[in-house]
């Protein structure tokens, strides 16, 4: 699904390169769970944005899906970035002045969904995490913790591929983050979406199949994750 060959990513200034990811190469296939850990400023994120196609690397080649994402133009990448990916981050990014219902409805009209498709797949969101109360209320009056649940049914309501997860319990409390995370496991495992997370909890890593273990932006470790039945 995912090859990244010798990915890196550094800035120029005067002749000196800073280096945020050096050498990356490593595969993700259909229906993994990977974890990507690290201490701050080990480069999570920025291979998270990459993989993402929110950030091009300076060197090396990205291939999703059999496309040379590296060399493909503006509108092609666009292409694929809507019809395959799903953002939850940290922070919810949700808008404050749409409903529960308009933020979930909201990546459905960028992929020019038709109004009775756009109600009903809404309709069905709301139903799955259990919002149909809170439908008509605005960010601003939900908890952390429901906001994260929007947030995570806008990135599945457009069904994505892949749901690309930055730090997505950070902002929350321990058992709303336990909440979370099965989600994600249901979502890996009954839907088949594979995910990838960005985390700094070693609890929610075990929640993966897989933990790459970033330091100074190099892959220091590419560790199996070990379950029991």
């Amino acid at each position: 699904m995912i090859a990244l060959k010798n990915i890196e990513k550094y800035y120029d200034t005067k002749g000196v390169k800073s280096y945020i990811l050096r050498h990356i190469t490593t595969t993700i296939k259909q229906g993994e769970f990977v974890s990507i850990m690290g201490p701050s400023g080990a480069g999570k994120s920025t291979l998270l944005n990459v993989l993402g196609m929110l950030e091009d690397p300076t060197y090396g080649q990205y291939e999703f899906m059999g496309a040379n994402v590296t060399s493909l133009n503006e509108r092609k990448r666009m292409d694929l970035y809507r019809n395959h990916f799903g953002f939850v981050f940290q922070a919810y990014h949700l808008i404050d002045e749409m409903t529960v219902a308009e933020n979930i409805e909201a990546p459905l009209l960028y992929k020019n969904v038709g109004s009775a498709e756009r109600k009903s797949r809404v309709a069905e969101m709301l139903d799955r995490f259990q919002m149909v109360a809170k439908k008509d209320l605005f960010p601003n009056q939900l908890s952390g913790g429901q906001q994260q649940l929007v947030g995570i049914a806008r990135a599945v309501v457009a069904q994505p591929t892949i749901i690309l997860a930055d730090e997505p319990t950070g902002n929350l409390q321990s058992i709303q983050a336990l909440q979370i995370m099965d989600l994600f496991k249901k979502l890996n495992q009954e839907d088949g979406i594979t995910i990838i997370q960005v985390t700094h909890s070693e609890a929610n890593a075990a929640y993966g199949s897989r933990i790459l273990h970033l330091l100074d932006g190099v892959i220091e470790e590419d560790v199996k994750v070990l379950t029991t039945s």
